[in-house]
């Protein structure tokens, strides 16, 4: 079986619902291959680089194991490998740091699951299925959550009381390894040490901000859930506990939840589109109302991070949205002049690196998100650690 101590390729798995993305990194922790097993438990089919292929996944654990098929017929078997990181999107309170998969681990990751049932449960099961395949292989898991740990209590209460039915109703945050990727590149892209005080937008299909403070996240837009905060492709962001109890009353539970995470934001107030790239390309009303919901709230989230932050000397953009959508990072932009931000228009048009003007007291950068190579340094990391 795989011995922990050659330099073989490093597998990283995502898992979502009915989803499994991958990725292989080499002994350089280059990404080689990548692809992903969709529509898990219906007309599923799994994608290698343009490459598609239909088949009949009734469960990750199926999904799983015609990866491993797929990467063994390209010469990368369970016993080549290095070893295999997991995406994990809560560690709740205790799971703060990467870690090795242990038992213990598996049952803490399972005990959030409340926390996140539509994720855990399904960030669990390849970890579950690789001990029956390759029990030999060394697994590790980083956490979604872990990066807001240095939260302070003042950012991560909620105004109720300490009491048994609240018990583990407290901000989280999320984005977490997308922004630990941005900490660890921006200094290299920029050639400059890390701003002391950077105001991190993670804009995507999900999207939150962060303030970043000497390196550390100290508030962050999403909350209990990841449904807080921003308007979404089809999350609504933050809206009033009440009118979420007035919903649950006439519509019962679990419509409430499809409402909310699944039929808002974005696709809600155009009346059907989630995807940027098409909204902005839509002269309709509804979908100008859209964007324009967007970066509104965009920007009002942002005045309070840099409050949080007590002033800001770096913004870094990243995510679909924040990479690729120059429309809307123009908008953003110019909603922050008040803040010191100079950006220049032709910079922001190329989609470049670097987007302020020589004079700007706020640097302003591009960061491509790279949460997968993320997680499988966590993984060489802690393997090298022992």
């Amino acid at each position: 079986m795989n011995d922990p101590a050659q330099n073989g390729p490093v597998l990283v798995l995502n898992a979502g619902s009915s989803s499994i993305k991958f990725a292989v990194f080499d002994t350089s922790l280059t990404e080689t291959l990548s692809g992903i097993a969709e529509a898990i438990g219906g007309a599923s089919f799994l994608r290698i680089g343009s490459l598609s292929t239909e088949s009949s996944f009734a469960d990750h654990s199926a999904a799983l194991e015609a990866i491993l098929a797929e990467l063994r017929g390209r010469g990368i078997s369970p016993e080549s490998l290095r070893a295999v990181g997991h995406r994990v999107v809560h560690g709740g309170a205790k799971l703060t740091q990467p870690v090795r998969v242990t038992k213990e681990v598996q049952d803490e990751i399972a005990h959030c699951t409340p926390l996140a049932p539509l994720h855990n449960p399904h960030n669990l099961a390849p970890m579950r299925a690789l001990e029956r395949l390759a029990p030999n292989l060394p697994q590790f898991a980083s956490f979604d959550t872990s990066f807001h740990a240095t939260n302070p209590d003042v950012a991560t209460r909620y105004a109720i009381p300490r009491i048994v039915e609240t018990k583990g109703i407290r901000r989280y945050g999320f984005h977490g390894l997308s922004y630990a990727s941005l900490v660890r590149r921006l200094p290299t892209i920029s050639g400059q040490p890390l701003p002391s005080r950077l105001l991190a937008f993670h804009l995507g299909n999900g999207a939150s901000l962060c303030a970043i403070k000497d390196g550390k996240s100290i508030a962050t837009t999403m909350g209990y859930s990841p449904l807080d905060g921003l308007t979404m492709g089809t999350r609504s962001g933050g809206i009033d506990a009440n009118a979420v109890l007035r919903l649950v009353e006439e519509n019962g539970l679990d419509r409430t939840k499809a409402i909310l995470n699944h039929e808002s934001g974005l696709l809600g107030l155009s009346g059907g589109k989630s995807d940027m790239r098409k909204l902005m390309l839509d002269p309709s009303e509804d979908s100008t109302f859209a964007v324009d919901h967007f970066c509104y709230w965009t920007l009002r989230h942002a005045g309070s991070l840099i409050a949080a932050l007590e002033g800001v000397d770096a913004i870094a953009f990243t995510g679909g949205i924040g990479e690729n959508a120059k429309e809307v990072r123009a908008r953003i932009l110019a909603g922050l002049q008040w803040a010191g931000v100079q950006f220049d228009p032709e910079q922001n048009e190329r989609n470049a690196a670097r987007l302020h003007r020589a004079i700007s007291p706020v640097s302003v950068w591009i960061i491509p998100a790279e949460e997968e190579r993320e997680i499988a340094m966590d993984a060489v990391k802690l393997l090298n650690a022992g």
